[in-house]
């Protein structure tokens, strides 16, 4: 098949999305089909002409209004066309005769659109974008969701037919195993990492729903509660915000943070080798990397009682409340003597999620499409 990618427009820096469409190039590949991937161009994004605040009106233009006419002048090359991230479903509207797949990752921003999350409030502009994201995904032939949560909520706030959408989880997006100990060791020690210290890690961004803040008042509580100074927590992800850094401040935690900004995969490889447990509090999620990818590794998991966390992390994960901050650190100390329990068990969860699985479900829905687009055709 001639398979044409859309992907994100680069200067709006969502890493998480872009790492999705180089594994659908990847993978696609070297099942031996041929792969293009197209994306905004930043013209306008990329001047420095002007003042910042105009850069996110250029990228509109760059985005709704020069990418179009490029999309145009490629779709007739593919055979079917898979707009990676559901946040570029206004693109759609230019693909009604052709077929067609839209990866839904979350519903978290239309979401917060619609005023569901006190937590966070879009703006005007943002409210507009997010209706035309939805009148697109409504005008998708196919949409897969990256988790049965995400399905149910696109079911319910868009008008599309339930055999149009359909569960593909995605995979792990880095061959995560067990690193061996020495190999781990050195890394460690290069990230600044104290000699045999024992840590908590977590990993994610500062959207509101990641609750950083959270996993630092969990934190918190945990020393409180161990009174052993040799834990730490390490914090891998985006730089921490000014007000997580007074909260750990004014809680004396400044000695026992540590903060690491993007780290590269084996080196988080080794993170999650020698972490005692991942601590992923999340409010919300789309689906929930972090969680397979540390169990790929032999890390314990302590993750929110909520789906799709619980749902990733099957029987393999201790299951808490991301809002009870003093619970959730009891419920720690509790299971952190038999942690090792659970490691036999998140090796067999994080092989259900496998890249193998997901780009062999994705090569079906495009037939699918192909298939039915095909009979359409035949029928007028």
């Amino acid at each position: 098949m001639k398979i044409l990618l859309i992907g994100n427009y680069q200067p709006d820096a969502i890493q998480s999305m872009d790492i999705f469409a180089a594994m659908l190039e990847n993978y696609l590949t070297q099942f031996g089909h041929q792969v293009r991937v197209i994306r905004p161009t930043p013209y306008l994004g990329s001047l420095h002409l002007f003042p910042n605040v105009f850069k996110k009106w250029f990228g509109y233009i760059d985005k709704l209004i020069l990418f179009p006419l490029n999309l145009r002048s490629i779709i007739s090359w593919a055979d079917v066309v898979h707009i990676c991230d559901h946040g570029n479903a206004i693109y759609t509207r230019y693909l009604q005769n052709i077929p067609h797949v839209v990866t839904c990752h979350d519903l978290l921003a239309i979401r917060s659109g619609l005023g569901e999350f006190p937590e966070y409030k879009t703006g005007w502009t943002g409210k507009i974008l997010q209706q035309m994201i939805v009148k697109g995904l409504n005008q998708a032939q196919k949409v897969a969701c990256v988790s049965a949560q995400t399905k149910s909520d696109l079911i319910h706030f868009s008008n599309l037919n339930e055999n149009a959408v359909i569960l593909v989880p995605v995979g792990l997006n880095y061959p995560y195993t067990p690193m061996a100990a020495l190999e781990a060791k050195q890394r460690l020690k290069a990230l600044g990492l104290p000699q045999y210290c024992r840590f908590i890690l977590h990993v994610g961004a500062n959207h509101w729903y990641k609750n950083r803040l959270g996993v630092l008042a969990i934190f918190s509580q945990l020393m409180l509660k161990l009174k052993q100074p040799e834990w730490y927590l390490v914090m891998v992800g985006k730089p921490m915000t000014d007000e997580m850094h007074k909260f750990i401040q004014s809680h004396k935690l400044v000695q026992r943070v540590i903060e690491l900004v993007e780290v590269d995969n084996e080196n988080l490889r080794a993170l999650y080798s020698s972490a005692a447990a991942l601590l992923f509090p999340s409010l919300q999620e789309g689906f929930g990397w972090p969680i397979i990818e540390a169990q790929a590794c032999g890390c314990p998991v302590f993750t929110s009682n909520r789906p799709p966390m619980n749902d990733v992390g099957g029987e393999a994960a201790i299951y808490i409340d991301p809002d009870n901050h003093q619970d959730t650190a009891e419920k720690i100390v509790l299971c952190l003597p038999k942690l090792e329990m659970l490691k036999p068990k998140g090796f067999v969860n994080s092989q259900k999620f496998t890249a193998h699985n997901m780009i062999s479900q994705y090569i079906e829905l495009y037939q699918q499409a192909i298939k039915e687009r095909y009979k359409r055709e035949i029928t007028k």
